[in-house]
């Protein structure tokens, strides 16, 4: 929701009617995961997706449905293999998807939240289900302050609190909360066709949605290979800076796709700026002067990935400079370079595609073997490493992508 939260405001703004519908569960194999959302304005005009394509039909007849009504609903999606005409994913999963209208009241925490996000400060929705005696609440909660209500003070503080824990970490998750407004972790919202609270309760669920910061992507070195970086940095979602030394080279019109275009020296730079276990540095420089120091400065800090481009030529003689300016033999392990998988990309676009095809196997903890010869789950489980998980399977040498790198080389 949170991409398509500045169009749905812009619509509720100019007077008109919308509808919102999200995806607030998943069981097995499905194409999006919780989260996902369809925004419908009451033109027809749609934006978003729920299921890459299965159930969407059903869905947006249910958000004019749900336009006409005003009533909000919540209904399950699964497989339907005895009913050639049934609604179902052909994937074989399950889905849960709340559909509601968005008032007043909703727009504002969403405006809320839009700005806060807008300005990298992590911010939680929270949205109450339907069910028994359940209102169309919602709430924005960041760091320092609220907006919006549950509809009941004593739920709402249940739920300010468990939103604040979430402030951390991206997710989504439903919460059911029993009498007392003493939370309970729910596995799943009811796997009936019109998955209510089940019958003869009156324990509210909550909806809550975490929109932290995107993560940033650090590119060091205004040249094509850059330029093609940034631009599929930014298609997986990240907040792209480009980062060099040369004024003449370094201009936002040369990278049209970053989110900052910044003049200075890139080690430098680096040191100044705050990053975390989710930040991506790329180094695309084949100047010693200027990656040695940067990539000294990335290796000495807790970072997802550091790329480098160069021949294997260049690659050697940077170690050997690594190496003399103090970076250690395990901080030097997590250096992946030359960057990218073996794709035999040539240009600039196709290095661009071979690094995103390493960051997301890296990131994943995935084999990027090709999932035809493979068996088992195509989509990530849920289930979160522990923070620096990937780093420390660099360091130890165990990484998945890093491993058949190594296997190949011993096997000649």
């Amino acid at each position: 929701m949170r991409d398509l939260a500045p169009r749905l405001l812009e619509w509720q703004a100019a007077g008109a009617r919308c509808a919102l519908a999200s995806v607030v569960a998943v069981r097995g194999s499905a194409p999006l995961r919780p989260g996902a959302a369809l925004c419908v304005h009451e033109d027809g005009t749609a934006l978003g997706s729920v299921s890459g394509g299965c159930v969407e039909g059903s869905v947006y007849d249910l958000a004019r449905e749900v336009l006409d009504s005003g009533e909000a609903r919540c209904v399950s999606f699964g497989y339907a293999d005895d009913d050639a005409f049934a609604v179902g994913l052909m994937c074989g999963g399950e889905i849960d998807v709340l559909v509601q209208a968005v008032d007043d009241a909703t727009a504002r925490v969403l405006g809320a939240a839009a700005l806060a996000a807008a300005a990298r400060r992590p911010v939680v929705v929270a949205r109450v289900l339907p069910g028994p005696d359940a209102g169309t609440g919602c709430v924005a909660v960041w760091r320092d302050g609220h907006l919006g209500s549950t509809g009941d003070p004593a739920l709402d503080l249940a739920v300010l609190a468990d939103a604040r824990r979430m402030l951390d970490r991206d997710g989504t998750v439903v919460r059911t909360y029993q009498a007392g407004a003493s939370r309970t972790y729910d596995a799943g919202v009811s796997r009936s066709r019109e998955a209510g609270v089940p019958s003869g309760s009156r324990a509210p669920r909550v909806l809550f949605e975490a929109w932290v910061p995107s993560p940033r992507l650090l590119v060091f070195g205004a040249n094509a290979h850059a330029a093609a970086v940034s631009r599929i940095g930014a298609l997986l979602g990240y907040h792209v800076t480009v980062c060099d030394a040369r004024a003449t080279f370094t201009t936002p019109e040369r990278f049209p796709d970053a989110d900052e275009v910044v003049v200075d020296w890139p080690h430098r730079y680096l040191a100044a700026t705050e990053t975390d276990r989710r930040t991506v540095v790329c180094v695309m420089t084949h100047d010693p002067k200027f990656d040695v120091p940067v990539l000294a400065e990335a290796l000495g800090r807790p970072l997802a990935y550091v790329g480098a481009l160069g021949s294997r030529r260049v690659q050697a003689r940077r170690r050997e400079d690594l190496v003399a300016a103090g970076v250690s033999p395990d901080a030097l392990a997590r250096l992946h370079a030359p960057l990218g998988l073996d794709l035999g990309a040539s240009t600039p676009e196709e290095t661009a595609v071979a690094f995103a095809a390493e960051l997301i196997a890296v990131r994943s903890g995935r084999t990027a073997h090709p999932l035809s010869l493979l068996d088992g789950p195509i989509h990530p489980t849920a289930t979160k490493e522990r923070p620096g998980a990937a780093e420390a399977r660099c360091a130890a040498g165990t990484d998945p992508v890093r491993g058949r790198a190594t296997a190949a080389l011993r096997a000649h």
